[in-house]
């Protein structure tokens, strides 16, 4: 290329970039507005088969209970057999009885693939996946074992990619499907004692984001991703925490989160944020100065206390 057309080529690109950025962006804005106060059309699931890992406890039975009752038939996936049965029973019990249960290991590929053959004969096709499953230990990097680590990788990363192989070709057959990934809003920001579950939250984020590209670029896709990042969440995978103002920052509960990931998974939106005011705070870090961040982080706590060695006092109750 001549520097002639290196030059108009630039030029070119500078007049599209504003353009985009005087024209097309705030257009989109403002499209984005009126839609606030345009009533949407959600997804009906009455009939879908919902898969969901870790489905033996807090979010996971949750959200199989809320998928229960508005007709889907839900598979519930849970490495802990007796938790995962009890799910099943009690939605049985509540006359939901379009459930199945089926231990599975996510960090183990074969017996995902095995598992999601035996789904797929004795259910039918997944159509909505959620992946739930995860761990959280938490306490200093410098205390984390080599094979903690790679278990919570296996689980937070590695679980998803090898769930998204078993079903997310079908969701591409038949151009139809929905996959829904629990992050955290450690995958939005960091914490202390918390650099491994970070970095597993970020990886979600990132494995969602490049999905979405991907599939964007078929024509007519119908196959969508939604990737939730929950604030501190009643589950029991956090021991202890310290808020310096609990009124301003409180701990959300498994049936709010599950409603509200249904909602998001019905109207097809790509991020969910729990609650949506951290938003606001997960966006400033990116454009307040260091030292900003810095006093807001240490005036406005809201720290995961390492699980070695806690005081009674400073346990959460589960």
């Amino acid at each position: 290329m001549s520097s002639f057309e290196e030059i108009i080529q630039t030029l070119k690109g500078v007049l599209h970039l504003i353009f985009a950025h005087f024209i097309i962006v705030p257009y989109y804005f403002f499209e984005s507005f009126i839609n606030l106060f345009v009533k949407k059309v959600p997804k009906s699931i009455r009939g879908e088969v919902v898969l969901i890992t870790g489905a033996g406890h807090g979010i996971g039975k949750m959200l199989a209970k809320k998928y229960a009752i508005e007709g889907a038939t839900v598979v519930c996936w849970d490495v802990n057999e007796e938790f995962n049965k009890a799910t099943v029973e009690y939605l049985n019990k509540l006359g939901y009885n379009n459930v199945h249960g089926y231990k599975v290991d996510v960090t183990n590929r074969e017996n995902v693939m095995e598992a999601a053959k035996n789904v797929k004969r004795n259910v039918g096709n997944v159509t909505i996946l959620i992946n739930n499953a995860g761990i959280m230990p938490h306490h200093s990097f410098l205390d984390h074992t080599e094979q903690e680590i790679r278990k919570i990788i296996d689980i937070n990363v590695f679980g998803h990619f090898w769930t998204l192989q078993a079903f997310l070709p079908e969701m591409r057959r038949n151009n139809h499907g929905h996959v829904v990934c629990l992050s955290s809003m450690a995958g939005l920001v960091g914490a202390n004692n918390l650099v491994p579950y970070n970095a597993s939250k970020f990886a979600v984020r990132g494995l969602m984001e490049g999905l979405h590209e991907e599939f964007r670029q078929y024509p007519n896709n119908s196959v969508y991703f939604t990737t939730v990042y929950p604030f501190f969440v009643d589950t029991g995978l956090c021991k202890a925490a310290y808020f310096t103002y609990p009124a301003l920052f409180k701990v959300l509960q498994p049936e709010y989160v599950a409603e509200k990931i249904y909602e998001a998974q019905i109207y097809n939106c790509r991020n969910l944020v729990l609650p949506p005011s951290m938003s606001v705070i997960v966006n400033s870090k990116m454009i307040f100065p260091d030292k900003a961040n810095n006093y807001i982080t240490e005036n406005f706590k809201c720290e995961i206390l390492s699980d070695l060695n806690l005081p009674n006092d400073k346990r959460l109750e589960n």
